[in-house]
């Protein structure tokens, strides 16, 4: 089997790669930079340019699903310049795709796209599953809601479509877990706002694992990427300080002051998702790291 994959050379795109290659899975992978590209028989890289709608067709020999993982990072500071970027590139991704496979022969059968749990409203209660749920009303919902849109275009080519909600993501270098880390560890470390804030967390491992799995047995529609059971952001924010062995000295970092410093943006870390596994568990897909303490003494 070929897989193509885009942002393969990001948080979750590396551990999706590797754990592919150990199931002989070989990997074509797009990107924007000509450098990085790679040639080796397992591990093809193409360029692309989804900007201008830009794709070397080369990338689709042999290809029969497609896992995209484009998209510019939320956790930049939301210039009107960057909020433009956020949503187009993922959009812009999928119609490049949509467009080439449009437009040449291909055994493409099933794409599989990342989305995001910032689909759902800003809750402490509300229990969001993937077809019972309230949308939110904000930048990153919106963002979404036009993300999916553009995957299930992929339906009127044949294709079957998944989509997976990707909540926090835990890995042991980058994402949200290195941007807690870092203040504890400097002794400046503490929840942000009230700190009641739900975080529904997953383990990158976990989360590369689902998207394999999803591949492997050919599930369509939308399943929640996150782990059993989620935490708040003060409960997230204790575990991570007692596996570092670093005390938490200050007090709550007060919303507003959030909001001064981050804007807009400020609702990645004030927001509150509730998100259920329920029915990825329901797929058979069973969880290495369901907890948080074992997630976390993993990775730390």
């Amino acid at each position: 089997m070929r897989v193509l994959i885009t942002g393969a050379t990001g948080l979750v795109g590396k551990e999706l790669v590797k754990q592919l290659h150990e199931k002989g899975v070989e990997v074509n992978y797009l990107t924007t930079s000509r450098s990085k590209i790679e040639s080796k028989p397992n591990y093809r890289g193409f360029y692309w340019n989804p900007e201008a709608s830009q794709l070397d067709v080369e990338a689709l020999k042999g290809v029969s699903k497609i896992i995209n993982l484009a998209g510019a990072s939320v956790a930049q500071r939301w210039t009107p310049s960057h909020k433009k970027a956020i949503l187009n590139s993922r959009v812009d991704s999928l119609h490049t795709l949509k467009s080439a496979l449009e437009s040449h022969e291909h055994e493409v059968d099933h794409l599989i796209s990342a989305s995001a749990i910032g689909l759902y409203n800003d809750s402490l209660t509300r229990f969001h599953e993937e077809d019972d749920f309230e949308q939110g009303d904000n930048f990153l919902s919106k963002v979404v809601e036009e993300w999916e849109a553009a995957a299930d275009d992929f339906e009127a080519l044949g294709l079957e479509v998944s989509k997976i909600r990707i909540g926090v993501v835990l890995a042991e270098e980058g994402g949200a877990l290195e941007k807690i880390k870092q203040p504890i560890e400097k002794y400046v470390g503490a929840p942000l706002g009230d700190g009641k804030q739900w975080q529904s967390w997953i383990h990158v491992h976990d989360l590369a694992r689902l998207f394999v799995y999803i591949m492997e047995h050919q599930m369509e529609g939308v399943f929640n990427g996150v782990a059993p059971n989620p935490v708040n952001n003060e409960v997230l924010t204790e575990a991570i300080a007692n596996q570092l062995e670093k005390p938490l000295i200050l007090p709550k970092v007060p919303a507003f002051v959030l909001k001064l410093m981050l804007g807009e943006m400020s609702s990645i870390v004030l927001g509150s998702q509730l998100v259920s596994s329920k029915k990825t568990l329901s797929t058979g897909f069973q969880f290495r790291f369901s907890q948080l303490k074992p997630a976390l003494q993993d990775l730390l």
